[in-house]
């Protein structure tokens, strides 16, 4: 039976008493490797109510501030349509005062949601965790494709990329090397997460491709590398931003389910609701 809210009946809230808005936004047109992103977001939501809502860690239960999924954002193929109507369906959220995530479909789900963030805050930081640098002008005859979602946020805020271990030579004149912080190098000297944080404004977007993740942990994805951080290790990072920084919405994309392995689908759960807790637990 299809699962319609992050969480299930154990934190069924109505819009009204919802301060965290989910948008799920199934889209997978512009993938160019494994396919089935479209498919993510039912597959978060189904995995959604194994979820304990105590979390240990914090504390705290964040679901009290009330979560609310929209219905899922359909709508076809053309990515200037889905970039506009998640640029809409966000900036409403935030229009409201509440806290949007965004759960995808690829990264091409994001653009719109980078649109809506630097519109409704003032001194904006877009924080791109994602194993692959995305830094293309356009790709496949499209700017809109997934592989160029960090060249569109760009236009929109200052950027710090995290977790990056892939890229093509023809990314490299728009590397920001004080900005970028590569998966190896956060091997050999985890210093390195203090001074990412240090490049972020108050303010702070986040977009996070699940193949962030070490793929020996995330193997769900459309473009899994290997070679990034494990759960924990990202998890206590963005711990420590929740802590310091003003996060105004994030948006998790990229899961590729697996009928064989549904862990992968539980963790993309997992990941959305530590943040939240880290956001919101009380």
């Amino acid at each position: 039976m299809a699962v319609s809210n992050f969480g299930g009946d154990e934190v069924r809230y109505s819009y009204d008493e919802s301060h965290i808005i989910i948008v799920p936004v199934p889209y997978d047109a512009t993938s160019t490797y494994i396919r089935g992103a479209d498919r993510g977001p039912a597959a978060i939501l189904e995995a959604s109510p194994a979820l304990e809502f105590y979390d240990i860690e914090t504390g705290g239960e964040a679901h009290k501030r009330g979560i609310f999924t929209l219905p899922p954002l359909e709508c076809g193929s053309d990515p200037a349509v889905l970039t506009e109507a998640v640029y809409r369906t966000v900036k409403g959220v935030f229009d409201e005062k509440r806290f949007p995530v965004v759960i995808g479909g690829n990264h091409t789900v994001s653009i719109g949601a980078f649109r809506a963030a630097s519109e409704s805050f003032d001194g904006l930081t877009i924080l791109q965790l994602d194993a692959h640098s995305d830094l293309r002008p356009e790709y496949e005859g499209s700017p809109l494709n997934h592989a160029c979602a960090a060249a569109r946020a760009r236009e929109y805020a200052p950027l710090v990329q995290l977790g990056i271990r892939s890229m093509a030579a023809e990314e490299l004149p728009f590397v920001d090397s004080e900005r970028i912080f590569y998966a190896h190098d956060l091997w050999s000297d985890k210093s390195l997460y203090g001074k990412a944080l240090s490049l972020l404004s108050e303010n702070v977007y986040i977009t996070l491709d699940l193949d962030v993740f070490d793929q020996s942990v995330m193997p769900s994805t459309g473009t899994p590398e290997p070679g990034g951080p494990d759960y924990r290790e990202l998890m206590f990072f963005l711990r420590d931003l929740f802590r310091s920084r003003n996060v105004v919405g994030f948006d998790v994309v990229e899961l590729c389910p697996s009928a064989e392995n549904r862990a992968p689908d539980f963790m993309a759960a997992k990941v959305i609701y530590q943040m939240l807790s880290y956001r919101f637990a009380v």
